[in-house]
């Protein structure tokens, strides 16, 4: 196809904003009903768009509209055109205004309890006018959304190198885990204890099966030890930490909650080694895609928040 002659001077943004209405609602009249204008307006420019790329972008069947293989092909770089758009309007609304602007950011439900309400803490202060949107997801939801352009930034655990070739990777800091437990526990007042000493206490980590579960079972089996079953399995942060300081339960957590997310409760972290493997930290973001103003000065932030933290792992 040659774009300045056959495409370039026909294709226009209003084009693909009516395939993408139309998409999204599944019929042509609903999509007529969402941008507000007639279901004969909306066909005509579908026609005249297939006509110029010389494809079919939709098929039409009885229980609605779906785009075909060529359809997806453009609505992909069709949401990316409007994203960009919308980017540069807020990055000209930053700049004339940098107390203003919106940012969609993703992270695990403990990652955004902690870390993340401490960057958005601070940048709030500094742009009281920005608005944050939180989205609370696993990291193949976070990928997901990513892509789809609902968040501009992310933050997750590293399992590994990524083969996401799509996605950057920008490492804060790296969390090993820890006992805690609550000031009227007995253990908190031992200067030193071995793992082995616990194993009949009652415990309280994340489900069984999750990448959490695993490395508590480790660090057991690391120490020559039967792992002992948690009494209680709670993926919440909060449940574990309230339970530990009970004084009654000793719980797993990563070393950066008790940074960000504990200082109202009396907690204390054990003087036992618990041996698992660190993993990282990271903001994610997608490649070749341009992070607003207030995206680049949030991951600025969230870097020196997290510097106490990545200085801990070299001493």
């Amino acid at each position: 196809m040659h774009w300045d002659h056959r495409v370039g001077r026909r294709l226009t943004l209003r084009d693909l904003n009516i395939l993408l209405a139309v998409a999204e609602a599944g019929s042509m009249a609903k999509g007529a009903t969402r941008l507000a204008i007639s279901q004969p307006a909306i066909s005509r420019a579908i026609a005249d768009m297939e006509h110029t790329l010389g494809v079919r972008l939709l098929d039409r069947s009885p229980q609605g509209i779906e785009p075909t293989q060529y359809g997806r092909a453009l609505l992909k770089r069709g949401v990316a055109v409007f994203d960009e758009l919308k980017q540069g309007v807020q990055d000209i609304e930053f700049l004339s205004d940098p107390g203003a602007g919106e940012l969609q950011i993703g992270a695990s439900a403990a990652l955004m309890e902690a870390i993340v309400t401490t960057v958005i803490d601070r940048q709030s202060r500094q742009y009281p006018r920005a608005v944050f949107h939180l989205v609370v997801g696993s990291m193949q939801a976070l990928y997901a959304n990513l892509r789809e352009r609902r968040i501009e930034l992310g933050f997750t655990r590293l399992y590994g190198p990524s083969s996401e070739e799509d996605i950057d990777q920008q490492v804060l800091f790296e969390e090993p885990l820890v006992v805690v437990a609550g000031m009227e526990n007995p253990w908190a007042r031992r200067r030193k204890i071995e793992l082995a000493e616990l194993v009949n206490e009652l415990w309280t980590w994340p489900s069984q099966g999750t990448v959490f579960d695993t490395l508590v079972v480790e660090a057991f089996q690391a120490s020559w030890l039967k792992p002992p079953r948690a009494t209680v399995y709670a993926d919440s942060v909060n449940t574990r930490l309230r339970l530990a300081a009970t004084g009654r339960f000793l719980a797993v957590v990563p070393t950066y909650i008790l940074r960000f997310h504990a200082k109202h409760l009396s907690l204390k972290v054990l003087p036992v080694e618990l041996p698992t493997k660190l993993r990282q930290i990271a903001i994610i973001t997608l490649r070749n895609r341009t992070l607003s103003p207030l995206a680049q000065r949030f991951i600025e932030c969230a870097r020196e928040v997290a510097k106490p933290l990545a200085k801990r792992k070299s001493h």
